[in-house]
Parts: structure tokens; C-alpha cells; sequence
């Protein structure tokens, strides 16, 4: 292929958010080298930065720059052509160019799409929903890559800068802000925007809050102290429409209140959309990709419709193209939707494109396609509210698994066993899901040491104790320091999106970083999800206390 190909590897990666950040920042050193070059189109004005911050942002509690990932101005030093404020409306796969609203195309020998997500619009009578189907994009393209939706004035969904802002606004004057979805972000920000001092309600159609992380009981549990932490919360309520009032100051209408089918009226300031996200595949659509949820790409993250042509991230629908499935209207799975897969996706395709341009040797072949992605621990980060998931919790105390075989392969009766606690009355459940003894799936509310115990021990595929309730009496008034001593065994996994390990920590507390957003800037431990700063700031601690001296640091 180098010897085909005169001059270095021409790359353009469209879409500068966390993942293209990352897949630009491990192509840097072919860029150096002069084996590869980069251009980098990203639709907003600014630099990459942690989208999963973007709630926080809104109340005060981030700054941008401590959301910031990736500059322009240190890619341009590398070498690497980042346009920014640009938006790519189409792509010539035959004569290999990607056109820009402003009239520009760039040539290619590889494509890569880290276009992200967008949030979805319900159907709500009074907000529009723009169809992005194939003659809807060929003959509205342009318009309808510009912006993700055209909501009108106080409705909005947190995606983004302006998003955030707009939730600013209202937050500052101690407005209402009516969430219409209970899902993680949604939660988030309405007890962010709680704590920072406006009135808070969330809506949404099910009995109990996040649905697809929590059973009936963790939900219930969730429910009464999001009420505690000051949200209101209006449940098993189908949103219907929205309402509007004349804006004097905007010259139009703006969002008034939002109308559910069994006919509450819920008033507020501003309609804040939390409900889930969709991959943003519009150009894949218009140049003709086979799109499943998101682009459709093999293991080793190519188009199936072009070798040319990858994706990463929350655009990536990564299934392997049986027979069976290209001729398949509809197939199973979807983007992972969690920003560490998509950073070890950028890596795994960056090494594979630098061998491909010649700035690493390639003498042992390509490299293995990148591992499946076990599920990860989702948590909601709120100050007071501890809540983490992982695995299908819905499972019964008495149900059985005559599927399941023991540790020893052999086939026999149920294997899986659940084990429940639950004190509503202080806010507290745990449920654990296990199989011949090991955690297969957990959910933690008000139970912070516990849920990180239980994270430790699924991440490990370690074995429960034979008597549960050792792990649940870590939350109790006696238990400090009570933790398992593998927590901060130098091999620990502490950030799991980017798997930095307690090693990693504590040779860069030892360095000089000893902050939260030092180490995130020395091992990027903490630029994910958010959801390991607790166990970073242990690290730290023991740091601090020389608790760790005489532990070994290698990784």
C-alpha cells in the first residue's frame, strides 16, 4: 500500500468531540513523522471538550476549561489542520472528497466518522421533528447537517454549549425547569440545577426513574430521594404537547408548559429534553452506507459498505456482516453509547491507520481487532445521590436459570443467585445478581462503599463472599476503612474509560499531581464519565497520609 501511494496518508476525520479529539491525538506522532496527514473538521467553534460535563457546566459546578480535552492550537503544533466552526454536508465516496458548507472539499484515502449523537425529539403536538430520511436529506442536506433540531424558544436538550447556557439562564433567576425524561443526564442535571437554587420537576412515563438501569425497588428508592434532594418528580405521565406564551422580549412564543395525556398542565420556565440520544449517521445516509442504529461497521470498525470509510464512537454500530445480515432490513445491536469504548475504539483505529501509513512497522499484520466491550457500571454523579448499575437487575429473587452451567462448564440446576437489602426508609438498596458465585450484575442506591466494593469485585470477576452481608456493612458507622485491600493494589482499575490503574495514580501523585484535575491532566483518569473522582481522591488520600509507602507503583 506505501509503495502504491505517493505521499503520506491522507486522513479527514469529521466530528471533534471526546472521540475524534482522542483518535487525533494517537495519529499525532505519524503526522510528526510525516507518514500521515490529518484534517480534523469539528461543526463547533471551540475546542473538544467532555460533553458528559456539559449539566455541571450549566450549574456552575465546571468550568469550560477544566471540560476541555483537546486544543486546536496543540494539534496545529503537531501538525494536524483542525477546522473548526465547519460542518461536512456531503461525501463523494467515488471521487473521494468530503464537501463543506463553506465550499470546500478534501480529498481522502481514509474517512473516518466520529459524528457522534444527537438527542431525540418525542413526539410532543407544538415541537417539530425533522425527518432525516434519504429524500429528506437530499433535498434539505445542508440545512439539516447545520443543526441537530429547530426548537422553539425555551426547549432545548443538553447536548452542548448552548444547551447549557440556556439552562444557565434559567438556573441563575431561580427559574422552573420542567425535565421530560428520567434517564442519567436528565437526572443529573435536575439535581444539579436543584442544588444550585431553581425549582425542579421531572416527568416522565414509567413508575420508577431510569428504567434501563434500575429494578422496581432501586427505582422506587431513587424516586424518594430525588424528592429529598428538592426535585419533584411526576411519574407514570405520558408527555402529550406544549404549551406556549407570548415572549415581549424574544417577539414570539416560548415554552409555557408541558401537557400530558392524562391532562396535567406542568408550568415552568424552560422544557429541558432527556430523552435518550440517536447516532448521527445523516451523512452516512446521503452517500449511501448501510446504516443499522448507527453507520455499520465490521470488528475492525470499516463501513460494510465502504473499506475506505470507518467510524467511531456513538456513530458506530460495530456487527459483523454475516451473509445472513446484509440481507437483513433491520439488525440487532447499536452504538455502545459510553465514552470509553469509544476512546479505545479512536486508539485501536489510529494504530491500525499509522501501520497502514508506514509510521509503524508492520511486519506481525494488522492488529487484533479491539476486545468486545463488557457493560459498565453506570452511575449517577450527584452530591447526596449514589446510585450505580450494571447488568440486567430485573431478575427475581426466586427466579431460576436452567440455562446456566457451574464454574466447572458442567451443565446442571439454576446457577444464578440474587441476593436483595433494602431500607427505604434511609434511602438505601442493594440488589446483587450473581452466577456460580461471581457478580454478573449489581445495582447500589445510598450505598457508596458498597457500590464501590461491588464495582472492584465485577470489574475483577471476583467471587462474592459467601455471606453477603459483609459487603453491606461497609456503609456502616464502623466500617472506615473497612474497604477491600484490592482497591488500591497498584493493578486496580480506578478509571475504567480510561483505564488508568492505581499504579498510573500514584506515580503521578508522586510526580507533583496532587488534585483531581492534576491526574486528569497527567494519566486523563477522571475525563470520562466522572464517575471514578471519588476513588482518584482516595488514592490521593492515602497519598497524602502515606498510607501507600512500601506499596510497589508498577503497572
Amino acid at each position: 500500500m506505501n509503495a502504491q501511494r505517493r505521499g503520506p496518508l491522507r486522513i479527514v476525520l469529521i466530528g471533534f468531540g471526546p472521540v475524534g479529539a482522542r483518535f487525533a491525538e494517537e495519529l499525532a506522532p505519524g503526522v510528526r513523522a510525516g507518514d500521515v496527514a490529518l484534517t480534523v473538521i469539528g461543526q463547533e467553534p471551540v475546542d473538544a471538550y467532555n460533553r458528559v460535563l456539559v449539566a455541571e457546566h450549566a450549574t456552575g459546578s465546571a468550568q469550560l476549561a477544566d471540560m476541555t480535552l483537546v486544543s486546536a492550537r496543540d494539534l496545529a503544533d503537531d501538525g494536524i489542520r483542525v477546522l473548526l466552526g465547519a460542518t461536512a454536508t456531503r461525501i463523494d465516496r467515488a471521487g473521494r472528497t468530503v464537501e463543506l458548507d463553506r465550499g470546500d472539499a478534501l480529498p481522502y484515502d481514509h474517512l473516518v466518522l466520529a459524528t457522534g449523537a444527537r438527542a431525540n425529539v418525542p413526539t410532543l403536538d407544538g415541537v417539530d421533528r425533522w425527518r432525516r430520511d434519504l429524500p429528506a436529506l437530499e433535498k434539505y442536506g445542508a440545512r439539516l447537517m447545520r443543526s441537530d433540531h429547530a426548537l422553539p424558544a425555551g426547549v432545548c436538550a443538553m447536548r452542548d454549549l448552548d444547551d447549557a447556557d440556556t439552562v444557565a439562564a434559567v438556573v441563575r433567576t431561580g427559574g422552573r425547569i420542567v425535565v421530560l425524561g428520567a434517564g442519567v443526564l436528565g437526572l443529573e442535571t435536575a439535581l444539579a440545577a436543584a442544588r444550585a437554587g431553581a425549582d425542579v420537576v421531572v416527568v416522565h412515563h414509567g413508575p420508577t426513574p431510569m428504567p434501563r438501569n434500575l429494578d422496581r425497588g432501586a427505582g422506587s428508592v431513587l424516586s424518594a430521594a430525588l424528592r429529598a434532594a428538592g426535585v419533584e418528580v411526576v411519574a407514570n405521565s405520558r408527555a402529550e404537547a406544549v404549551g406556549f406564551r407570548d415572549d415581549p422580549a424574544g417577539g414570539g412564543r416560548r415554552f409555557d408548559a408541558l401537557i400530558t395525556a392524562d391532562g396535567k398542565r406542568i408550568a415552568g420556565d424552560l422544557l429541558l429534553l432527556s430523552c435518550g440520544v440517536s447516532a448521527r449517521s445523516d451523512l452516512a445516509v446521503l452517500a449511501g452506507l448501510r446504516v443499522g442504529a448507527g453507520v455499520l461497521v465490521d470488528e475492525a470498525l470499516t463501513s460494510w459498505s465502504d473499506e475506505r470509510i470507518s467510524a467511531i464512537g456513538d456513530c458506530a454500530h460495530i456487527l459483523t456482516p454475516t451473509p445472513e445480515r446484509l440481507s437483513e432490513r433491520v439488525v440487532p445491536g447499536g452504538p455502545s453509547g459510553l465514552i470509553g469504548p469509544g476512546w479505545r475504539q479512536a486508539e485501536w483505529l489510529a494504530a491500525r491507520l499509522l501501520r497502514a501509513g508506514g509510521a509503524i512497522d508492520d511486519r506481525r499484520g494488522l492488529l487484533t481487532p479491539p476486545p468486545v466491550e463488557r457493560s459498565s457500571p453506570v452511575a449517577l454523579k450527584a452530591i447526596g445521590v449514589d446510585v450505580v448499575a450494571v447488568g440486567d437487575v430485573q431478575v427475581d429473587p426466586w427466579d431460576v436459570s436452567p440455562e446456566a452451567t457451574d464454574s466447572c462448564g458442567m451443565h446442571g440446576p439454576a446457577r444464578r443467585s440474587v441476593s436483595v437489602w433494602a431500607d427505604p426508609d434511609h434511602g438505601r438498596y442493594v440488589k446483587m445478581v450473581t452466577r456460580a458465585g461471581v457478580l454478573s450484575a449489581f445495582v447500589a442506591v445510598g450505598m457508596p462503599r458498597t457500590a464501590a466494593e461491588l464495582t472492584l469485585l465485577y470489574e475483577s470477576g471476583g467471587e462474592l463472599p459467601a455471606d453477603r452481608s459483609v459487603l453491606l456493612r461497609l456503609d456502616g458507622p464502623d466500617a472506615a476503612g473497612a474497604s477491600s485491600a484490592d482497591a488500591f493494589a497498584p493493578t486496580t482499575t480506578v478509571c475504567t474509560c480510561n483505564g488508568v490503574t492505581v499504579g498510573r495514580i500514584l506515580e503521578a501523585a508522586e510526580a507533583g499531581s496532587t488534585t483531581v484535575a492534576c491526574i486528569g491532566k497527567a494519566t486523563r483518569a477522571g475525563t470520562g464519565c466522572g464517575g471514578c473522582t471519588d476513588r482518584i481522591t482516595a488514592v490521593l488520600e492515602r497519598v497524602a497520609t502515606g498510607e501507600h509507602q512500601g506499596e510497589p507503583v508498577a503497572v
